[in-house]
Formats: C-alpha cells, sequence, structure tokens
C-alpha cells in the first residue's frame, strides 16, 4: 500500500489534472452542479453494483469517478469564491471530531450500539445541524432506503419495538389490511396499504439487521439468471417463451432454480 505520502501527492496530481481540464477542455469547462448532477446518481449506483458485486477492480474505478464528481463540485464552487476542497475536507474533519466524542473527547461507548444511540442526538447539538430527529433524511432517497433511514433514525430517538419478534404481528396486520382493500378495489386505499405493508416490512428487515435494498437488488439478480436461463432452453428447444405454455415454463423456471 502506498505511503501518506504517496496518496497525498496522487490526490494533488488529480487536483491539478482537473484544473488543467477545467481550462482547456471543452466539454468539462461547461460543466455545472446542475449538468452534473444526474452523471453523480448514476456514478453513485454504479459504485453501488461494484460492491453488490464484490468487484475489486470495478469498485477501485467507480470509487475514481464517484470522487471525479466530489471535486469538480468544489472546483466550480471555488471558482465562484464560494469554498474549494481544502474547506470541504476541513469541514468533514470538523464534523467527525464533533461527532466522535468517544474518540476525540471525554465520552465513553464501548459498542457500536452505543454510538449510534448518542448519533442522533449530537447531530441535533450541531451548529447548523438537524432541528428535528428526522430532519436529516434526504428526500430525495429512493424510497425503500427512505424508509429504513426513517425507522433507523426513530430507533436512535428510542421509538422502537421492545421486541424484534413483535414486528410480526404488524406485519400480518398490515397484510390483512391490504386484503381487505384488495376486496374492495379501491386503488387509492390499495396503494395505501402496500406502502404501510412495505414499510412494516422494511422494518422487519432493519430489525433482524438485513438491508433490504441489497436482499431485494440479490432476489432482482436471482431472477434475471434464471429467466436468462428459460429464454436459452426455449430457444434451444426452437421456441421462445411466447409460444410455450405457462405449465412449459414453470418446469423450465424449477430447471433454473435446481442449477442456480
Amino acid at each position: 500500500m502506498n505511503t501518506k505520502e504517496i496518496k497525498m501527492q496522487s490526490f494533488g496530481q488529480l487536483l491539478d489534472i482537473l484544473d488543467e481540464l477545467r481550462v482547456k477542455c471543452p466539454w468539462d469547462r461547461k460543466q455545472t452542479n446542475e449538468s452534473l448532477r444526474t452523471n453523480t446518481i448514476e456514478e453513485t449506483y454504479e459504485l453501488c453494483e461494484a460492491i453488490i458485486n464484490d468487484e475489486i477492480p470495478e469498485i477501485k474505478k467507480e470509487l475514481g469517478d464517484v470522487l471525479l464528481h466530489v471535486i469538480f463540485y468544489a472546483k466550480i464552487a471555488e471558482e465562484k469564491g464560494q469554498f474549494d476542497i481544502g474547506d470541504v475536507c476541513n469541514s468533514l474533519c470538523d464534523k467527525l471530531i464533533f461527532r466522535h466524542p468517544h474518540v476525540f473527547g471525554t465520552e465513553k461507548a464501548d459498542t457500536a450500539g452505543q454510538v449510534e444511540t448518542n448519533w442522533e442526538q449530537i447531530k441535533l447539538k450541531e451548529k447548523g445541524g438537524n432541528k428535528t430527529v428526522l430532519e436529516g433524511v434526504p428526500s430525495s432517497l429512493p424510497s425503500m432506503v427512505k424508509a429504513h433511514r426513517i425507522q433507523d433514525k426513530a430507533r436512535n430517538a428510542g421509538f422502537d419495538w421492545e421486541q424484534k419478534e413483535d414486528v410480526w404481528e404488524k406485519v400480518q396486520e398490515e397484510f390483512h389490511e391490504l386484503k381487505t382493500e384488495i376486496g374492495v378495489m379501491d386503488k387509492d386505499k390499495m396503494e395505501n396499504e402496500f406502502g404501510d405493508l412495505f414499510f412494516s416490512l422494511i422494518n422487519a428487515a432493519r430489525l433482524y439487521k438485513i438491508d433490504p435494498d441489497n436482499a431485494l437488488e440479490r432476489t432482482n439478480q436471482k431472477f434475471i439468471r434464471r429467466f436468462n436461463y428459460m429464454e436459452q432452453k426455449a430457444k434451444e428447444q426452437g421456441q421462445s417463451l411466447k409460444e410455450m405454455k405457462l405449465k412449459e415454463m414453470e418446469a423450465l423456471w424449477q430447471e433454473a432454480k435446481d442449477s442456480n
């Protein structure tokens, strides 16, 4: 691994390269916060995909792409006289020190759970920080991730199930309420109850230390593998899936399940 000095040289070279691109490259020169935003989201998702697949070379590559966006936003701000990458680093350092009094101060926290319990209260005390417990949940987060963060923050404030097993009663309650609305076929109420059921399932995932987004993505990938298997087997038989009967497709699906 590189020494701290070499790492700092590499970071300095990256800043120099971006400075030059900002002047000499027509594309880089015209970029703004608004034009970069969508690409930033895309790069973040690509990093997440590499992490899920545990592809180390891809993780390194995608981390670089995300880092480029970080310094790009800082460069744009520097040109406007607002702040620079040094200010970003200093602000982050100050926040990390303030939020870890058990490391840099006199507070005690011997477990990760104790750290998490103190976390929200510390952020409420921060200058310019959150005024309410849930204020720190970005409104733009994907709904599933947002639900998990909302529940996690509520837990840190002491609002949680006393026994995690009790959550299953809530799941069953929401499921039955959904079935009732489906029987009436009131679309608005059905959607509302579906949301409640999702929220309670995500709550259960949190209580059992399961990341619901990762869990769903694993199922997505599993379905893709099995469906691709079915499609390939159908082609080998000179058919398309649309031409096959459901019973035939179910047989291929079982083969796919047995194979992976």
